[in-house]
């Protein structure tokens, strides 16, 4: 029974998200949509970090890598479902190389070469001005459209997204649920014993890498399309740590973690801005409880309930 309760939920929970938009305003619609657009590159930081056990402070890199093909492609006429792929190809590549570090370094050390790989992207979209516009960035960039109808208003391009956004989660839930979601789980809880068993340690961190990557670099386009205007700022390294904070404060390695974490550095921030001027103080310590009260994520407090129970 309640194993069909939940796929009926989540239908009942999509559709009714799909529905908010025509009760909201248009920065409502644009929050909506970022919300869907930052759950895209934080699904895939999740199989980085919470599912293979890689650190990553080089998220918001892969997602300015997505978001400047996009906007060149796009700027130069080339259809969004070409574009799309492109960019999520051109990330995997380098998500792939980004991924040999940690063939030889881990944890903290690990963490630091990404961070390095975020800043060393984000001076070359500052710097390279000849092909990202630098801090001019590149505007006017299109929205897709197919056969003659154009996505270009902030519902359609809402709706758009959210397709979008639950492809690529049943994707990632159909690749955690197959051999090779166990073998990420398995190099995360113990590599030499995944080893032992037969699991190939070099590929399956190379593909957690540039899986996530991959997803980032999707997310990225839809940024583009989205705010129809890139420069560096958003990819800072503050974007990366955010990400992060997102897939720690849901629920590292549990699927709907960063969907929750999502909320948190996305809508929360809002939610809070009748506090006007302290609302970023309040949001810091809702962060700061979250973390020492719940350091499992929020998906934890099950987990915790029934421990207590047991414990009775």
């Amino acid at each position: 029974m309640k194993a069909r309760a939940v796929p009926i939920a989540l239908v009942i929970g999509i559709a009714a998200f799909a529905a908010l938009p025509l009760m909201l305003k248009t920065y409502g619609v644009y929050l909506s949509t970022l919300f869907c657009v930052t759950l895209m590159a934080t699904l895939g930081l999740n199989l980085t970090v919470g599912y293979a056990g890689q650190m990553s402070l080089g998220q918001a890199a892969f997602y300015g890598i997505g978001a400047y093909i996009g906007a060149i492609a796009l700027k130069a006429g080339v259809p969004f479902l070409i574009v799309l792929p492109a960019a999520a190809l051109a990330c995997f590549v380098v998500g792939l190389a980004l991924g040999f570090p940690a063939l030889r370094v881990q944890h903290h050390y690990l963490a630091f070469a990404t961070l390095g790989f975020n800043v060393l992207m984000f001076l070359v979209m500052r710097n390279e001005e000849h092909i990202t516009g630098g801090t001019f960035g590149i505007s006017g960039i299109p929205r897709p459209s197919f056969f003659g109808y154009s996505f270009d208003g902030g519902r359609p391009f809402f709706w758009f997204t959210l397709f979008f956004t639950v492809l690529l989660a049943a994707l990632l839930w159909w690749l955690l649920r197959s051999p090779w979601g166990r073998a990420f789980a398995a190099l995360r809880d113990n590599p030499i014993r995944a080893e032992s068993l037969g699991v190939n340690i070099t590929a399956y961190t190379l593909l957690a890498f540039a899986i996530g990557a991959a997803c980032a670099g999707i997310a990225g386009v839809f940024f583009a399309a989205l705010v129809q205007f890139v420069e560096p700022a958003p990819f800072h390294l503050s974007t990366s740590l955010l990400m992060l904070l997102a897939v720690i404060v849901g629920g590292s390695g549990r699927f709907f973690g960063p969907l929750l974490g999502t909320v948190v550095i996305v809508l929360l921030p809002e939610w809070l801005r009748f506090m006007q001027n302290w609302y970023l103080a309040a949001f810091g310590f809702a962060i700061v409880a979250l973390m020492i009260w719940l350091p499992g994520g929020i998906l934890s407090i099950p987990d915790r309930i029934a421990y207590k129970r047991r414990g009775r």
